[in-house]
């Protein structure tokens, strides 16, 4: 059975790292990119160390196995990442700093797992464990992820910006949770 929490330790970043890894767009076929979805920053032990000082990331774990992640990045932790300044930039010019939010900062779930509601589990636990914290949940993700894209509208994230930077076009997306239907 798969349960989604919260990070407990050092060997669930490690296993966020090493699944984070192997998705990069970079270390996956075009084939793959299309169907499958891929992710885009890469992180450091450090840098989750860090940003797990101020809210731990969620899992879903199978057994010790990592089935999938959702990494959790309070605005505190906007130096940790430079390559996402750019979105800190538009989240500011759109007015979102007077909300109470945090970035979804990356999900992933391994290719054994996909398909079987892990997705929906890592953002359920986002709202069980986040909601009395924060209003919203804000993430980007890749135009060309379709995948991604369709999931998370699919749940319930609405696009509230696009923009192109140096690496990609991206869409701005946020998930309200005062919405009663959408929780």
């Amino acid at each position: 059975m798969i349960d989604a929490r919260q990070v407990q330790d050092r060997r669930d970043l490690e296993q966020i790292l090493e699944l984070q890894r192997a998705n990069l767009a970079r270390n996956v076929s075009a084939e793959e990119i299309v169907t499958q979805g891929f992710v885009t920053v890469e992180h450091t032990l450090p840098v989750l160390e860090r940003m797990h000082g101020f809210a731990p990331s969620i899992v879903a774990k199978d057994g010790d196995a990592l089935a999938g992640y959702a990494l959790v990045m309070p605005i505190e932790c906007r130096s940790f990442v430079p390559l996402l300044e750019p979105m800190f930039q538009r989240l500011d010019a759109l007015g979102l700093f007077r909300e109470r939010f945090y970035v979804m900062g990356q999900i992933c779930v391994g290719k054994r797992w996909r398909g079987q509601g892990v997705f929906d589990l890592l953002y359920g636990a986002h709202r069980h464990y986040l909601r009395s914290s924060y209003d919203c949940s804000v993430t980007e993700v890749a135009t060309r992820n379709v995948r991604s894209m369709s999931a998370h509208l699919r749940i319930g994230f609405t696009v509230i910006d696009r923009y192109r930077d140096p690496t990609d076009e991206w869409a701005l997306l946020r998930w309200d949770w005062s919405d009663p239907v959408r929780r």
